[in-house]
């Protein structure tokens, strides 16, 4: 029983554990390194999705998992972007365009991290929005698109999609962050 207790944690430690073996395959030389950075990056989403599940299935909630649940998820999307666009693989438009959407998904993260420390702070609670689930979903979709841009199916252009899909995820970025902002704004102003 105490497996189940703890389950959502293990899933959060593997997916801080990906972080390093994915920076690691990143950099290898080969056809198959675009192929096992996307299965990595892939791993760690599911398990972000599963640790969610396994919390609620089995009221499994710790102090440890909500502390890093989403520090985890922040360094894991933070690492990626930063490979993807450091190495150029993110540039299926002209020049360094996807520097715009990576800069804003991650100082969206890094604004939410603070307001959300702040409101614990005076006991003020934001919960995650639907449109702020869907944000995710289509980063993290994004983002395995373009590591898997020169591994993919040629038939799938998985590069200017997932290019595409991360330009849709910065402006609902911008959105989601702009309504966390205003939620922050108001209990300031009090």
């Amino acid at each position: 029983m105490s497996w189940r207790k703890n389950l959502p944690n293990y899933l959060t430690y593997l997916r801080i554990a990906v972080i390093p073996a994915l920076i690691l395959v990143f950099f290898l030389k080969g056809e198959w390194s675009y192929d096992l950075s996307a299965g990595l990056f892939l791993l760690a989403g599911v398990t972000d999705w599963l640790d969610g599940y396994a919390a609620r299935a089995f009221q499994a909630h710790s102090n440890i998992g909500r502390f890093l649940d989403p520090i985890a998820d922040k360094l894991l999307v933070a690492t990626a972007l930063m490979l993807l666009v450091g190495d150029g693989r993110a540039d299926y438009a002209d020049g360094h365009a996807m520097m715009i959407p990576a800069i804003a998904i991650v100082c969206r993260e890094i604004l939410v991290s603070g307001l959300r420390e702040f409101l614990a702070e005076i006991r003020v609670g934001v919960p995650v929005s639907r449109l702020a689930k869907w944000k995710t979903g289509v980063q993290m979709t994004a983002i395995f698109l373009l590591l898997w841009a020169h591994g993919g199916p040629d038939w799938l252009h998985a590069g200017i999609l997932g290019n595409v899909l991360l330009w849709l995820a910065a402006i609902l970025t911008l959105v989601t962050g702009y309504a966390y902002l205003k939620t922050g704004l108001k209990h300031m102003a009090q």
